[in-house]
């Protein structure tokens, strides 16, 4: 029977079982795999993420949000602004033929247009800044953070921006960008088609009329477009939450060293615990010669008990099993502490009392009739 080639590593011995007539197996170490990034972030990854600024965020999203509202805005006090800065122009200009221009009025008009400036834009430039910090909130939440703004060196490095310009993100970003020009252009040449046989009107038009018409086009253009963008924009932002979880992905080793640094390297946590039994088996011993007798199976358990008239109850100073059940009994002979066979006593004991509490009312009066024995001996002996 021919011999099977396989990518697996076996033992020399297993190898040479499988693999009579002398085939070389080629070694297959699965440990490559634990590098793989291919578990879930964990918590502390994505807090980290997320402080270092590294959040699900679509700027496609924020821009279109922004640019409708900002269009939006100029529907609704686009007549204000055009009075406001009619108003300015009118009262300017009327002006110039009877004053001198000196260096104050200068200082006036430019005051004055800073005003209306302010009157005019500071509408708009708030509805701006209030959507744009609600799409951010609504996205991310509360972040604030100064990562992003550190310089990052190995950004400098020319390979590493070689491989950003040909990345996955480079290629999907262009093809965003493909995709809105496209739409952009294809609304704007149909805006032409709609909007050529009104041109001839609007040369022959008042001011005033040109530009109202002008401007209620040109809005009804940008809300078609904005409509579309949102769209993109939505999707934008589903793939932006897609990739950066993608991008947090970890692998096993990842996973198992996080694990060590928040919960401690394993072998010190066992060297801790042993050495936390060893002192809580030293403390319990130290117990014994202070105990009233030792109840035990006689070989699998040994339990001591004291009673002193200000407890409530008799309680369990020290138990053990097998090899501490051997060691208690041996102290509580050294310090000639009287010993009491009683199995079922002792079993009942051991699994349902933990050392350093009272007997349960149910194993009272068994208890009492060992302490009762032990009083009468220890008068006896006396």
């Amino acid at each position: 029977m021919e011999c099977i080639r396989t990518s697996i590593a076996f033992s020399p011995d297993l190898r040479n079982d499988i693999c009579p007539h002398g085939y070389k197996l080629a070694r297959f170490d699965l440990q490559l795999f634990s590098g793989e990034k291919t578990e879930e972030a964990t918590p502390k990854r994505k807090e980290e993420a997320r402080n270092k600024g590294q959040v699900a965020r679509s700027v496609e999203l924020n821009s279109a949000f922004v640019i409708l509202a900002a269009f939006f805005a100029l529907k609704i006090v686009g007549e204000y602004i055009y009075n406001q800065l009619a108003a300015f122009m009118r009262h300017t200009f009327s002006h110039f033929s009877t004053v001198d221009f000196t260096f104050e009025f200068i200082q006036v008009i430019f005051m004055n247009f800073g005003w209306i400036f302010l009157k005019t834009a500071l509408p708009v430039m708030l509805v701006i800044a209030i959507v744009a910090i609600l799409t951010n909130f609504l996205q991310v939440g509360f972040v604030f953070t100064l990562e992003p703004l550190m310089p990052q060196f190995e950004r400098i490095n020319p390979l590493s921006g070689f491989q950003r310009l040909f990345s996955k993100r480079s290629l999907v970003e262009l093809f965003k960008s493909i995709t809105k020009i496209l739409i952009v252009s294809y609304f704007v040449y149909r805006f032409i088609l709609q909007t050529a046989s009104q041109v001839p009107k609007l040369v022959t038009a008042e001011l005033a009329d040109s530009l109202k018409t002008a401007a209620s086009l040109t809005l009804d253009l940008v809300f078609q477009i904005s409509a579309v963008m949102i769209v993109l924009a939505a999707l934008d932002y589903f793939y932006q939450g897609w990739e950066h979880k993608d991008s947090l992905k970890m692998s096993k080793q990842e996973i198992k060293e996080e694990y060590k640094q928040m919960e401690g390297n394993p072998q010190i946590k066992g060297k801790i615990k042993e050495r936390q039994r060893a002192m809580a088996m030293q403390r319990m011993m130290q117990e014994v010669p202070k105990a009233d007798v030792i109840v035990t199976n006689p070989t699998h358990f040994a339990v001591a008990i004291k009673y002193e008239q200000a407890m409530a109850a008799p309680m369990i100073v020290a138990k053990g099993q097998d090899f501490l059940a051997q060691r208690i009994k041996e102290v509580a002979k050294e310090h000639k502490v009287i010993i009491v066979e009683n199995k079922p006593l002792a079993r009942a004991l051991y699994s349902t009392v933990e050392v350093g509490t009272s007997v349960p009312p149910q194993l009272y009066q068994a208890v009492a009739e060992v302490l009762a024995y032990v009083y009468r001996l220890k008068k006896r002996l006396s």
